[in-house]
């Protein structure tokens, strides 16, 4: 199979993108600000930053207004931009038990030290459009947010921010009583490669499927993510651990290696399964882990990594979310939406190639009924 430049079309194609942005702007409403999207779209923000493997709110809020809200192509944009970008350094490794959590449950314990903390969550609530929100206007949101927090009206500091608790990890309850396994001390010793920088080889080590799986597209994450859960595969985890909240980003002084400083924090949402048990090597079972993290609040794409992260480590390749190659392969949502889309552009040659092949086979078929 080959493929042929063309040339030519200049004028149709600016004229395609001039007919994107009119229908972007033809209902005559007022444009929509991109703060607006970064603080009202904040899922989809998350999600996109995510995909597009770039922790930039407002840079992932203007690509989803450029896409006119399609996430993929979003997240194209962001990653795209994210490929310009020069890099500075390498952050330092976040202990999440120092996040700042703004949400935290537990599936497997309904008593956990420091509370359950339900958080931002509409898991309880009805599936129901709220037709009030129609009529949405800044009456209304100053209304709510000076019951919500005294003082916000008039601009003062206050908040959810100030006071965000931290906690100790659910699992590190069974890990002290020999009951979950303990960290691969192979994998803990691996150096950690950059997938942007080095061609992914397989078997993939750990940090790789951990990286791969975290700029991941949710929806194919999920999808093979429910096809263990549902019997084509061997794992049924239990939520040992969801958590949401800040973890704080830190490096190495510029001109002070030997110095480390706090530069920002990060929204990050993390999930912790609790998988089968297996024989360690002492030959004493233990729940086994499976572990997913990704930027902003996104809880289905940090479980479905989870659950992922412990079916590519059972060593079986009998089900296809436990085969790491079919899986790294097919989760990326820009690689796989850019090989589905190129199906759009021409295919003239190896079309008629295709053509003169059926003519010449049907002919020789023909001939072949007329000889008998």
């Amino acid at each position: 199979m080959g493929y042929v430049p063309i040339k030519g079309g200049k004028a149709a194609i600016e004229a395609a993108e001039e007919l994107v942005r009119y229908f972007r702007l033809r209902g005559g409403s007022a444009p929509l600000e991109v703060k607006q999207i970064q603080d009202q779209m904040r899922l989809a923000v998350d999600r996109v930053m995510g995909e597009g493997s770039l922790y930039a709110p407002f840079h992932a809020a203007l690509a989803l207004k450029q896409a006119e809200g399609d996430t993929i192509e979003a997240s194209f944009l962001l990653r795209a931009y994210r490929s310009t970008l020069p890099r500075i350094g390498y952050s330092l490794v976040a202990d999440t038990r120092e996040m700042a959590v703004i949400r935290r449950i537990s599936a497997a314990f309904k008593d956990i030290p420091g509370g359950q903390i339900l958080g931002p969550t509409r898991d309880y609530s009805l599936r129901l459009l709220d037709f009030q929100l129609a009529e949405e206007s800044l009456t209304h949101i100053r209304e709510f947010m000076g019951k919500f927090i005294p003082g916000a009206i008039r601009g003062e500091k206050g908040g959810m921010g100030d006071v965000l608790p931290s906690f100790p990890k659910v699992v590190d309850m069974l890990r002290a009583e020999g009951l979950l396994e303990t960290p691969n001390k192979t994998e803990e010793a691996e150096e950690i490669i950059d997938i942007t920088r080095q061609p992914l080889t397989f078997p993939a080590p750990r940090a790789a499927r951990m990286q791969v799986m975290a700029r991941g597209e949710t929806g194919g994450l999920m999808a093979l993510a429910y096809s263990s859960m549902r019997g084509y595969g061997n794992i049924h985890p239990t939520l040992g651990e969801l958590r949401v909240g800040y973890v704080p980003l830190r490096v190495h002084h510029r001109t002070r290696p030997d110095e480390v400083v706090t530069v920002g924090r990060v929204l990050v949402t993390e999930a912790e399964v609790i998988a089968r048990m297996d024989a360690g090597e002492d030959g004493i079972p233990r729940f086994t882990l499976g572990y997913g993290l990704c930027f902003g609040h996104n809880e289905i794409k940090a479980i479905s990594m989870a659950v992922l992260d412990r079916t590519m480590r059972t060593g079986s390749k009998e089900a296809p979310a436990e085969d790491e190659e079919f899986v790294l392969y097919h989760i990326d949502g820009i690689e796989a939406s850019g090989f589905t889309a190129h199906w759009k552009l021409p295919h003239y040659v190896t079309f008629q190639s295709v053509l003169d092949r059926l003519r010449r086979a049907q002919l020789v078929g023909r001939n072949e009924e007329g000889s008998q």
